[in-house]
């Protein structure tokens, strides 16, 4: 950084190496590193910048005023503050370092020293300027950017592209041209994952941000001068209909998100993200000893528990090594579930003896009982829905919003926190529940125009009360394991997941398709938190039990199916996977992972994806529609290495294998299109330790 003889502060440089050209730069071009772009209603947007977040106003005003560095239990901490005389507006720029990791965690706070309002229209968490500046090939031939794809049911698709491929073209020394990626509404993940990797070729580094919210969010790359910029941030006014009045001694701060640099590639900076995505998580138990869950939604009941139907396939759990037993929807429903979900309360039709009778029953097995809920929304044909005030809901335009047959809780009321605490309290201290599959199945749009500014004002408010009633929920019972599901991923952020310690990563219901999404998981969740189906069918045969099973072993085991319906060798296979995965989970939450065939999508003719914790390598393969039973898996840290190589899983297997020394490369035989295989390979020095 560098502060101007005029007092504009200036982030010339973030990255993995030191970077000494911008001596030769004038002034000019340097005026271009602003730390931080912040525009309000009123003011002159100071650019030729067409849709582009640049040149705003105050943000090319702010003067530098002071700045505090110190250390906390995590690393260095600096602190900014800046100042705009005309608005009256003061700033504090967050930059949180981690020890030993190459990422930061940066927002800013705004406060209003004035005696005016002030309209906020946009803000950024973080801005760099000159992310291409390293090398010198020109950014087309230099430049990568890999964008993580998002969807119901086909989630964690990276796709890499050179600018061009993306419509980015240097035309002029800047352009009106931007690459930008947003989120509206409530899914923040529903379209794209709030991460990306800029990756620099030429100089051998990679860039990677992720937005730490379950909101609205978005981010930017454009150019200017030349150079191409990055800006992060939450939801802005032109983008997601946010607007702040901040009024006369009023403070606002923005959504944080975390930045990192390293020098390597795309499997580098992801695995330098799940480091820091460990550090900021909540402290828990679950995070350590990976318990097995049985959940009996996916390929089983499908939302149609009764005590009748559950007794068995608890037996069969049980038997089979699961540790949590979760019911899932349904459970409080004489018949459809889906409208009328609101006062959790269980079903006499269902359970005639009571719900108590199917839990006791659980911990009977040595398992822990678990529920689904989805309690920030209430179905239209909910009995309380119709009792209670507007107030508890988001409203559009005077109307309740609904989506998919649900209003949207607006957890700024003080009466719906004190609902939810009432259904949690219920659920762990009358039913024993100690595990929570917290479900959110609509995408409630905008916002809420009560009590708000804006629209957008109205949810993030709405999204920053719902956390800090989690927080409490966690405080209160921290033992309590809740999972993050959102129709599966369609919320796989770091706002809720540096509180859950598990997150579903999809609602795919073809186990082919459930492979891919779980070996690319864990580019987006650190590997411990990936809650993965393996859901066995009842008419499948053993590969297939295989191949569900393997989906699941190096992440969090999400069992399914109708396990007491099966073949009892179709279960034997179910059993040893789970008693396979007890043996290595201690390793799960300490390892790196690793992607020697790229990252999986769903037109890999082969997928691996793999686990390292210091010379113990972890493997899963799976052949999909190739059709050669043969592939070259390329391990480049073990080339040159004498290893020792065995197939894991299953023990019992014709799986032929073979270990090239002098190139590195694991060579597999699967005779079957659609099977999987999981191989643990060690160090032969790691063997004599």
């Amino acid at each position: 950084m560098e502060i101007s003889d005029e007092k504009d502060i200036r982030l010339l440089h973030f990255g993995a190496h030191p970077f000494l050209e911008e001596d030769g730069w004038d002034d000019r071009k340097r005026s271009k590193f602003r730390l931080i772009e912040l525009h309000v209603s009123g003011e002159n947007q100071l650019d030729h910048h067409g849709s582009k977040h640049t040149g705003t106003s105050p943000g090319n005003r702010l003067k530098y005023c002071n700045r505090y560095d110190s250390r906390n239990d995590r690393g260095r901490k600096i602190e900014i503050y800046l100042t705009d005389k005309i608005t009256n507006l003061d700033v504090t720029c967050h930059m949180q370092f981690y020890d030993n990791i190459p990422f930061i965690k940066s927002w800013s706070v705004v406060s209003n020293s004035g005696s005016e309002p002030v309209g906020l229209e946009y803000i950024s968490s973080f801005a760099l300027t000159g992310i291409d500046k390293e090398g010198l090939r020109t950014r087309e031939d230099k430049v990568n950017l890999h964008i993580p794809h998002h969807t119901w049911f086909g989630e964690a698709q990276w796709k890499e592209y050179t600018l061009p491929e993306l419509g980015f073209h240097s035309v002029n020394e800047f352009s009106m041209k931007r690459i930008s990626y947003s989120s509206t509404g409530t899914w923040s993940t529903s379209e794209y994952a709030p991460t990306a990797v800029f990756e620099n070729k030429e100089a051998g580094t990679c860039l990677a941000w992720q937005i730490e919210h379950h909101g609205s969010w978005h981010w930017e790359i454009s150019d200017r001068n030349e150079l191409l910029y990055l800006q992060v941030s939450g939801p802005t006014e032109v983008e997601n209909q946010w607007w702040k009045s901040l009024h006369p001694g009023e403070k606002f701060e923005t959504v944080p998100v975390a930045i990192g640099s390293v020098e390597g590639d795309f499997e580098e900076v992801i695995n330098a993200m799940n480091q820091y995505r460990r550090s900021i998580r909540r402290e828990n138990r679950d995070n350590e000893s990976l318990p097995v869950i049985f959940n009996d939604y996916m390929n089983c009941l499908f939302g149609d528990p009764t005590t009748k139907k559950l007794m068995p396939l608890i037996d069969a759990a049980a038997r089979a090594g699961c540790e949590i037993y979760c019911i899932d929807c349904g459970w409080y429903s004489d018949g459809e579930w889906w409208d009328g979900v609101g006062e959790w309360l269980p079903s006499k039709a269902r359970f005639p003896h009571g719900i108590e009778e199917v839990m006791a029953h659980i911990r009977r097995k040595g398992m822990i009982p678990g529920l689904w809920l989805e309690l920030e929304v209430m179905g239209i044909n909910c009995n309380i829905a119709s009792k209670v005030p507007d107030d508890w809901f988001f409203l559009l335009h005077g109307k309740r919003v609904i989506d998919h047959s649900r209003y949207q809780l607006d957890y700024r009321n003080s009466e719906v926190v004190a609902y939810a605490n009432r259904v949690i309290d219920r659920l762990v201290s009358e039913y024993g529940v100690g595990y929570i599959k917290m479900d959110y199945n609509i995408n409630a749009g905008v916002g809420t125009e009560l009590n708000a500014d804006s629209f957008g004002d109205g949810l993030l408010e709405h999204n920053r009360a719902y956390l800090r009633w989690l927080d409490q929920i966690f405080m209160k019972y921290p033992d309590l394991i809740i999972e993050n599901c959102s129709s599966g991923g369609m919320r796989m952020d770091y706002a809720l997941l540096s509180r859950h310690s598990i997150q579903s990563t999809s609602d795919q219901t073809d186990y082919v398709k459930n492979g891919v999404i779980a070996a690319a998981s864990s580019s987006l969740v650190t590997p411990e938190q990936c809650a993965v189906w393996s859901y066995p069918l009842k008419d499948g045969d053993d590969e297939e039990v295989i191949f569900n099973m393997v989906n699941a072993i190096l992440l969090r085991i999400h069992q399914s199916g109708h396990l007491s319906e099966i073949t009892e060798d179709r279960f034997k296979l179910v059993a040893e996977a789970i008693k396979y995965y007890k043996s290595i989970r201690e390793y799960i939450p300490k390892s790196k992972s690793i992607w020697p065939l790229g990252i999986p999508s769903f037109y890999s003719e082969w997928n691996a994806f793999g686990l390292v914790h210091h010379n113990h390598y972890f493997m899963a393969v799976w052949r999909m529609n190739s059709d050669s039973n043969v592939i070259s898996i390329p391990l480049k840290d073990l080339k040159g290495e004498d290893v020792k190589v065995e197939v894991a899983y299953p023990k019992n297997n014709n799986t032929k294998w073979r270990w090239n020394k002098l190139k590195g490369e694991l060579t597999v035989r699967m005779t079957e299109t659609y099977s999987a295989r999981l191989f643990e390979i060690r160090k032969c020095e790691a063997l004599v330790e």
